[in-house]
C-alpha cells in the first residue's frame, strides 16, 4: 500500500508578488526551495490563510536570497502581496519508506526570513 505523505512545506510564506501575465507557476527564493526540498517544477498545493483560497500549481525558482514569493498567472487571481500562505508538496510512500520518513517544514515570518525549520508538527492540544 502507498500513502500520499506531506512530503515539503514552507508555513506562513508572504506573498510579495502577483504576476498574472507571467508563465504560469509559483516562483519561490532558491534557498527555501533547497530548504524544503520541494524542487523545481514539482506540483505544490498553496493555502492562502489570507483569504481561504486552496490551488495547485508548480514550483518554479526565483533569486536565492530574494525573499520572493510570487503567484504568477491565473493563480495571481487568488493570492495578492501580503497574503500569508502556506505552500506544500507531498510524496507517494510505501511501508519501507514510511518508517524513516520525516517532512521538511520551514517556517517563515512577514519578510519570508526563516524563523524555524522542524521535521514534525507539534501535538494540537485541547
Amino acid at each position: 500500500m502507498q500513502l500520499t505523505m506531506l512530503k515539503a512545506k514552507l508555513h506562513r510564506a508572504c506573498v510579495t508578488h502577483a504576476e498574472l501575465d507571467y508563465e504560469g507557476s509559483c516562483a519561490i527564493d532558491s534557498q527555501l526551495l533547497d530548504l524544503s526540498g520541494i524542487r523545481e517544477y514539482e506540483q505544490i498545493h498553496i493555502y492562502n490563510v489570507t483569504n481561504g483560497e486552496r490551488f495547485i500549481t508548480y514550483a518554479i525558482r526565483a533569486e536565492a536570497n530574494s525573499r520572493v514569493v510570487s503567484v504568477n498567472g491565473a493563480a495571481a487571481h487568488k493570492a495578492q502581496p501580503g497574503d500569508r500562505l502556506i505552500i506544500c508538496s507531498y510524496a507517494q510512500l510505501d511501508q519501507q519508506e514510511l518508517a524513516r520518513f520525516k517532512p521538511q517544514l520551514v517556517y517563515l515570518d512577514e519578510h519570508n526570513e526563516i524563523i524555524g525549520q522542524r521535521n514534525q508538527i507539534p501535538v494540537q492540544v485541547a
